[in-house]
């Protein structure tokens, strides 16, 4: 990787410029031209590294998702891959290290959308998904820090998540802008341009988002697979219920720990409410921080499971608007099936 390629990947994950040219700004705090960044991350989105320069949304603040999970049999897990990667709906599919063999994101303009897609998959499949919507935050997504990913903790902060959320939402510029920003020079005048609205107006909608807290984070979303961070684990505990929110904001101030969520128990099937995502370089190393996580925060008695993930089936950013962008969605998507 070179350093330029290093220096897209890292420093510009969050604070994107919100300027009509906005690789103009990066180009000039780089010191190089508008043309080179614009070819390198162009370079680096058809290589893998980076699944989009976007916007990154807080769940649950539009639109409605969940994470869900099959235990499929290891003859016929393939052909429920396919099923689930099918759906425009499903942004995340991996195969993982457990009986419930097969883990999957579902995000939609609804919850009734949701629970059709559920249904269907379940359905189509002929095994019953687990229903897992995330119930308390403790992580706000800030990036991944390629130059120092694991070392010291950053306080981030809690937020609860309401059921329900007044949908008074722009959905025609979230709808465009869901699956990226164009690699152009001009790229707001361009999404503009999509759905009948000038630059400035874009550019200042995204702002609003921004500072509703829709938008968690505009910048470079990055593939830690890519990069070389091909051991992913999510890590499940039980933790008790009058625990969970004070252990999930210990636990989700470390920097090794990419994701920190609270989500239901569905007993007798699945006794777990807290989930943490963990990224490294080789199991090893992943176990390793687990060890220390368990140390630090006095879980070693705690019930958990560490599901390393074997192939990636479909990775791309979430779908909540219905937009014409939606029939491009697969270019955007990992649809191989990769390890790790």
């Amino acid at each position: 990787m070179t350093d330029l390629e290093l220096h897209l990947l890292n420093d510009f994950q969050r604070d994107f410029p919100l300027a009509p040219a906005p690789f103009g700004v990066i180009a000039g705090r780089l010191g190089i031209s508008e043309a080179v960044v614009l070819e390198a991350l162009a370079r680096l989105q058809a290589c893998g590294k980076v699944s989009r320069v976007g916007a990154v949304f807080r769940p649950h603040s539009i639109g409605s998702s969940t994470l869900a999970a099959l235990a499929v049999p290891a003859e016929k897990l393939d052909e429920a891959a396919q099923i689930v990667s099918s759906y425009a709906e499903v942004n995340h599919n991996y195969e993982r290290e457990h009986r419930y063999n097969l883990w999957f994101v579902v995000a939609a303009p609804d919850e009734t959308r949701v629970q059709e897609v559920l249904a269907e998959i379940g359905h189509r499949t002929a095994h019953q998904p687990l229903h897992l919507p995330l119930l308390e935050d403790f992580h706000i997504d800030l990036g991944f820090d390629l130059s120092r990913p694991h070392k010291g903790s950053n306080v981030r902060v809690a937020c609860h998540i309401p059921t329900r959320q007044a949908a008074l939402k722009p959905d025609l510029l979230i709808g465009a802008i869901q699956h990226g920003l164009p690699l152009v020079a001009r790229p707001f005048a361009e999404v503009g341009a999509r759905i009948g609205l000038g630059e400035n107006e874009v550019i200042a909608g995204l702002a609003s988002l921004a500072e509703q807290g829709v938008i968690k984070r505009l910048g470079v979303v990055v593939r830690h697979h890519e990069l070389g961070y091909r051991a992913n684990a999510m890590v499940v505990w039980d933790i008790p219920d009058d625990r969970v929110s004070a252990l999930g904001q210990s636990i989700g101030s470390f920097d090794c720990v990419t994701l920190c969520y609270r989500r239901p128990r569905r007993l007798p099937a699945w006794r777990y409410n807290l989930f943490t995502m963990i990224h490294g370089r080789h199991r090893d190393e992943v176990l390793g921080l687990v060890a220390q996580l368990k140390e630090q925060c006095g879980l070693e008695d705690t019930a958990h499971e560490i599901l390393f993930s074997s192939r990636r089936f479909k990775q791309c950013g979430a779908h909540y608007v219905a937009s014409p962008a939606a029939e491009r969605v697969g270019a955007r998507c990992n649809l191989s099936a990769s390890t790790g």
